[in-house]
């Protein structure tokens, strides 16, 4: 007897690769973005700024704490990395209606928020940060007084603005003068992000049928951000080549900026405490008849550790296997629902194309608590998983740092990391 609420399958002979890929075009978008599953798909509309800033590769909407006096105690927040160019809307969604209301609170304090958006967040970082280094300078140019500048970011929002003060620091000039007090990342990958080898695998597997999300796991900032990345299914995870460039370039302008103070927050613990995700589980698998068979599993370490079974219309199964990794989808650390997003987003395919799918774990460690706090490489599980005492905080990059009590979502915007912050605006 069949449940007459499952949709019907059709037969593995009547399943055609062009309609299935026509189907996956038209109705899923596959990329992986932070944030509650409502702010992705239908954040509620952003009040109108004070201000917008047209900037070569960006825009700046700016949001004053008093209208009458313009523009005095300028904060600067640069955005996280995804696909497309930035929105406002999932911006505001994100920063201020979650659990703790950030715009809000920086405009309570005198505070003017500009909130930096980039025309493709998935570009170089190198390149957004021009975005960056122009609001800066238009901050300056625009500002009432002299009072110092705050600049940082979400996420990769972090690492751009990193850049682009360390580079203007290394140029010198009045040009460069950027006159920044505080420098603030929040769950920032400063040793490197996360995507499981199972979902890169999946995003570049599927390319034929939907390019958009091998498009963002292989689009340069993802090469970037990533502490190991694969460019095909069957490739051996590497550092990437971008990367390697990327960080020899940030090593040329000095690593950091050495004027302001930094200071950093991590949405991971500093106990070593697991996320609860254990490896070698099964965190995703097909369910309908166009892709069972597929399966990804969490990261394991040792050798020749099978992370996905990879199957989409063909009756090919190939094997992923990976070596020398450690736990890291665990590790604490910020997560994001990398499983859960590629699940919601076949399911929203008609099930007729037999697409249905599940995550049986929706989430994996996306930024390491330690690369988030500058600390240490994410290489091995002892560096992933060792609790950072307090004779440990002197060997961070940052001048300053404040872990969550708990592992939550990457970026989540709570009151103990930014009320944190706020107490050292300058």
């Amino acid at each position: 007897m069949t449940d007459s609420n499952e949709p019907t399958q059709p037969d593995l002979e009547q399943l055609d690769e062009r309609e299935v890929a026509e189907a996956i075009g038209a109705a899923a978008r596959i990329t992986l973005a932070p944030g509650p599953r409502e702010a992705r798909e239908a954040p509620a509309e952003a009040p109108a700024p004070d201000d917008e800033w047209a900037l070569p590769g960006g825009t700046a909407w700016v949001y004053l704490a008093d209208a009458k006096k313009g523009l005095t105690r300028p904060v600067i927040i640069g955005d996280g990395f995804n696909s497309g160019s930035s929105e406002l809307n999932f911006s505001w969604e994100i920063l201020e209606r979650g659990p703790y209301p950030f715009l809000s609170e920086l405009r309570n304090r005198g505070r003017d928020v500009i909130l930096l958006g980039f025309d493709e967040r998935s570009a170089s970082i190198l390149d957004n940060a021009e975005v960056v280094r122009a609001a800066i300078l238009e901050a300056i140019a625009r500002r009432s007084g002299d009072h110092p500048l705050t600049v940082g970011g979400f996420s990769m929002g972090g690492l751009v603005a990193r850049y682009a003060l360390a580079k203007m620091e290394h140029e010198g000039g009045q040009a460069n003068d950027h006159q920044t007090a505080l420098y603030f990342s929040y769950d920032s990958p400063h040793r490197g992000a996360w995507i499981p080898i199972a979902l890169q695998a999946f995003a570049h597997y599927i390319r034929s049928l939907n390019a958009a999300f091998s498009n963002q796991m292989n689009s340069p900032a993802a090469r970037q951000l990533l502490w190991r990345h694969i460019s095909e299914w069957g490739d051996t995870p590497e550092t990437d080549k971008e990367r390697g460039t990327f960080l020899a370039e940030l090593e040329r302008v000095g690593g950091w900026p050495s004027r302001p103070k930094k200071i950093g927050v991590a949405n991971g613990t500093r106990i070593g405490e697991s996320n609860g995700i254990r490896p070698g589980e099964q965190a995703f698998h097909g369910k309908g008849l166009a892709i069972t068979g597929t399966r990804l599993y969490t990261q394991s370490a040792g050798e020749d550790e099978l992370v996905a079974q990879l199957r989409v219309v063909t009756l090919r199964r190939p094997h992923v296997n990976t070596s020398g990794l450690p736990e890291i989808d665990g590790a604490p650390g910020g997560t994001l629902e990398g499983f859960g997003i590629l699940a919601d987003e076949l399911n929203k395919i008609p099930a007729l194309i037999g697409l249905r799918s599940e995550a049986d774990i929706r989430e994996h460690c996306f930024v390491p608590t330690v690369s988030a706090i500058a600390l240490r490489d994410i290489d091995t599980h002892e560096k992933l998983y060792e609790p950072v005492t307090a004779a440990a905080e002197t060997e961070s990059e940052l001048d300053e740092f404040l872990c969550a009590s708990r592992n939550e979502p990457h970026t989540l915007v709570t009151e103990e990391l930014c009320g944190w912050i706020l107490e050292r605006l300058p």
